[in-house]
This record gives C-alpha cells, structure tokens and sequence, in this order.
C-alpha cells in the first residue's frame, strides 16, 4: 500500500511573516556562493553608482532646458538603482520622488499628484482582496478542488498541465508570488509521493531523490512561469499592468478597460500557457508517467479542510461582486454601444479604483462572527498587504507624467528615433519587447515597466507611429524574465526549492522568452485592434 502522507517541506522558512491559514511558514530562496558574491557586488556598486552617474549627467554640457536636464540626471539615478538594488526598490522611487522636488524640476504638489489617482486605489484594493483569499484558505481550496478532478491525479503530465492552470487563473487576481508561495508545498507533496512511488517500480526508493526528478523540475518550474503567464490575463494580475496601462492612459488618453484588457490577454495567455507545458515537457520528460497514490492524497486533504467557512464564503461574495461591477461596463458597452448615455453614464461611476475600494470595503463589513463584531478582514490584516508595490507604482507614474510634462519624453524620442533609425510599427514594438524581456531578467517586472514605457511612448511618438501597441508589448514582455532565479520572486521560490539547478532554470527561460517573446510582438497589435483599443 503506497504511504500518501504529506512529506516534511523541503524549503527554507522564514517565520517573519503569517501565510495562508495562519501559518508562519514560507519558502523562500537560496542562492548558490557565487550567486550571493554577485549581488553583494551588484548592491554594492549600486550605492554610490547612481548619484555618480545622476551628478555627472546633470554636469553634461547638453542643449536641453533645465527641468528636462535635471529630469534626467535623477531618472538615471533611480533607474541604476532599480537595477543594482542596494536599498529596497520602492525607497529608491520614493528617493527619485524626493530628489525631483529637491532640484526644483516641479512643485511638490504637481509631483505627487499621481499618488492619488484612481490606479492606486485599484491597486490597493485588489490586493486587500487578494490577502482575504490567501488568509482563509480559498486559494487552497481551489487549487484540490481542480486536482480532485477525475484522471488529473494518475498522470504526471496531467498534474503538471493543472497546477500550471491553478497557478495561471489565480494569477489573474493574487499576487504572482503569494499564489507560488502558497502552492509550493502542495506541490512539495505531491512530487514525493512520485517520488516514492518511482522508488517501488525500481525496488530502490532510498535512491530516488524527488529533488533531483525531471518530473521535478517541470512542476516547479511551471508553478514560476505560470504566474507570469497568469499575471497578464487581467488589469490587476501583476503590477507592470497597472503601471503600463496607467501611463498608457496618461500620456495618450487611450483608456483601457477591465473588460477589454482582458479579452486582449486571453489568447495570449492561451497560446503562452500551450507553449510552457510543451517547452517544460520536451525538456524535463517526466521518468514516469502513469502513478496512483496522488488523488488519495487530495482527497484526503478536502477532506481535512471540510466545507466553506463563513469566512471563505463571504470572501467569495466580496470578490464575485468586485469582478461583476469591473465588468460591467463592458457589458454595457457590447449591449448599448460606447457612444450611449446609459454607457457613459456607467462607466463614468464604475471607476474601477473605486470598484476595488468598495470590494475591500465588504470584507471590513460582512461578518464571521456578528455577536463578537468580528469581520471577514481586520486591518492589521491590510496593513500586511505589499505596500512597496504600491509606493513604487506611485512614483513610476509621477516620472511617467514628469516625462511628459516637461517634454523630455518628447526629446528622447526624437533623440532615439534619428539614433536607431526605428521608423516602422513592427520594429518599435519588437525594440519594447526586446528591451523589456531585458530589463526584466536584471531587475523587477515593475520597474521594467516603469522604465520600458516612458521610453517607447516618445520614441513613437517622434516616429509619427501610434504608441498605444508598441507600449502594451513592453508591458506585457516586462513580465518576462524566466531565466534566472533574482529574474521574479516566483522563481526565486522554486530555485529555492532545490528541485530546479540553474542550468534547467536558464535552458527553459531562455527559450521561453524567444517564444513568448513571439507571441506578444505577433498577437498583441491584432487583439488591440480587435478589442479597439486602436483602430
């Protein structure tokens, strides 16, 4: 009889901070000696790097104004610390922030206008929301609720092919790192019970290693890239979505909704997510193939969890109803028409900043325990939430909207456009992708899309060419960077793992980035121009 108990965890854990359900237990990374010396000299470098080169730019003798000239000096600054990261990546926005005002490019109020826009308050409130699905096990839930499904469990393609899926579709709506974090061990699990099952067939179980399985690495790779993958399905499914259409809508006016992103998205995230399970299947082929064992494992763990809390259900209740008031403009829009006062009149107040606020708001409100006053969320709860994230877009939007403002966008533009030569749609869309997927494999996705599209707008611009298409493909490819594990936090926590070496990290990332790499530069004019976000 194969012994399906849940194996000890085989990650490092950091007991600083509570996960799901309660429990203070999260992977985290480790990196090799080698790995450790690079960053340290990254981050070392990087500190006094930056005000170097931000100091020796504004000394330039450049025939540019003032404001632009200063501009730049504290953007270089910031961007060589986004990239070495000796402090922690939001401080360095908000230091750019500080260092604009400091120079006098802006007044203070001008500057942190953006901080208050309506994205922030999408921002917060869908990671409020987020940390309610985390905290109560819905995540958890969801996820044997599809390895349940009958014939999932007996094949170790088909459990591959679903937790890539659970990993995609609750990265739409959580954090790309909490969903690994939180599927990790589930996964840890699982791949032992392979492992031990693998061991029986050969009559040597002490010698097999689940950490050393093809089979392994394929799991926990397709956890990483799947949320990557998942992440840009919606609006709210990772920050350099946020970040991009935010600019995207302030330096153009183009406005991109809910609905629309999400319809644009989808076959793309459909044609990537087919492109990872055929990549991590070629390359790890998995030693065995058929195995019984797992679905008594999952059905043993929906047993333990019984049936929704009053907790899990109101968390449902608060998001079904955010998602419906998010979509519902576009609902109005396919049934009414854009150019009708009904749609107006609906799109105008279902702003969806305010949507989310009202979506977090239920969970103060619906109770788990009324004679007690006990709600669905505290707020030492929200006060958990990833805030950096949401200082860092603030102060990405305030250089975006400075950029703007001052017209260096519009000189580095014409700068770039005589320099490169790029003068056609194809290869300025192929130029932010390039530069994105780039940026994405030093630094963080966020600051990839904080830096890419300030970039590629003017360049656009200057070339005569719409930059509405050019900059979602570098919004979209800035969520690439599947080579390395310092590339996402999502990776970091498989690498962490230690069923993924690096050179599988590194063979399988790079070809996952020629190819999605593809797909954004092929589908994405043609679903923006389907969706009409461009004519």
């Amino acid at each position: 009889m194969t012994d399906t108990s849940v194996p000890e965890e085989r990650t490092e854990i950091d007991r600083s901070a509570p996960a799901e359900g309660g429990s203070t237990e999260q992977p985290q990374s480790t990196l090799s000696r080698g790995e450790q010396r690079v960053e340290r000299f990254r981050q070392t470098h990087g500190l006094w790097l930056a005000p170097v080169i931000a100091i020796a730019f504004a000394l330039l003798p450049i025939s540019l104004p003032t404001d632009q000239h200063l501009l730049g000096a504290v953007l270089l600054g910031v961007i060589t610390l986004w990239i070495t990261e000796p402090i922690p990546i939001p401080i360095s926005g908000l230091l750019g922030v500080a260092a604009i005002v400091l120079v006098g490019v802006a007044p203070v109020d001008e500057v942190l206008a953006p901080f208050g826009s309506s994205t922030i308050l999408t921002f917060i409130g869908a990671f409020v929301l987020a940390k309610a699905m985390l905290k109560h096990g819905l995540t958890r839930r969801f996820s044997f609720a599809v390895l349940g499904l009958p014939g999932v469990g007996r094949s170790t393609p088909r459990i591959i092919l679903a937790f890539g899926g659970i990993t995609c579709v609750l990265s739409a709506f959580v954090s790309n790192t909490a969903t690994v974090a939180m599927l990790l061990p589930t996964a840890l699990g699982i791949l032992d019970v392979i492992a031990r099952l693998l061991g029986e067939q050969r009559h040597e179980y002490r010698d097999v290693d689940p950490l050393r399985l093809r089979v392994g690495t394929a799991l926990m790779l397709v956890l990483a890239y799947g949320g990557s993958v998942g992440g840009l399905l919606t609006p709210v499914g990772a920050p350099p979505n946020l970040i991009g259409r935010g600019l995207i809508e302030q330096t153009t006016g183009t406005r991109i909704s809910f609905g629309q992103w999400t319809t644009m998205a989808l076959p793309i995230c459909g044609v990537m997510f087919v492109l990872l399970i055929a990549i991590l299947l070629l390359l790890n082929r998995p030693e065995i193939r058929r195995i019984n064992g797992v679905q008594e494992y999952v059905a043993r763990e929906r047993k333990r969890m019984g049936g929704l809390t009053r907790a899990e259900i109101n968390t449902l209740i608060a998001f079904s109803v955010t998602v419906l008031l998010w979509i519902t403009p576009s609902i109005f829009a396919l049934t009414a028409g854009t150019d009708t006062a009904v749609y107006e009149s609906v799109n105008n107040r279902l702003d969806e900043g305010v949507v989310a606020i009202i979506g977090a708001a239920l969970l103060f409100l619906l109770p788990t325990q009324w004679r007690e006053r006990k709600a669905t969320l505290t707020w030492s709860d929200a006060a958990t939430i990833d805030w950096g994230t949401i200082l860092l877009f603030g102060s990405g939007i305030i250089f975006g909207s400075l950029l703007e403002e001052t017209g260096l966008a519009e000189s580095i533009g014409s700068s770039a456009s005589e320099l490169l030569g790029v003068a056609t749609p194809f290869a300025l869309t192929a130029l932010a992708v390039g530069l994105a997927i780039l940026i994405s494999e030093t630094t963080s996705n966020t600051a990839s899309a904080a830096v890419v599209v300030p970039i590629i707008i003017p360049l656009a611009v200057a070339a005569g060419i719409s930059p509405v298409v050019p900059a979602l493909a570098g919004v979209f490819a800035a969520s690439f960077g599947f080579m390395l594990p310092v590339s996402t936090p999502q990776n970091a926590i498989v690498y962490g793992s230690g069923a993924v070496r690096i050179t599988q990290m590194v063979r399988c990332g790079f070809l996952f980035d020629l190819l999605g790499g593809l797909v954004i530069l092929l589908l994405v004019p043609a679903m923006a121009a389907l969706v009409g976000v461009v004519s």
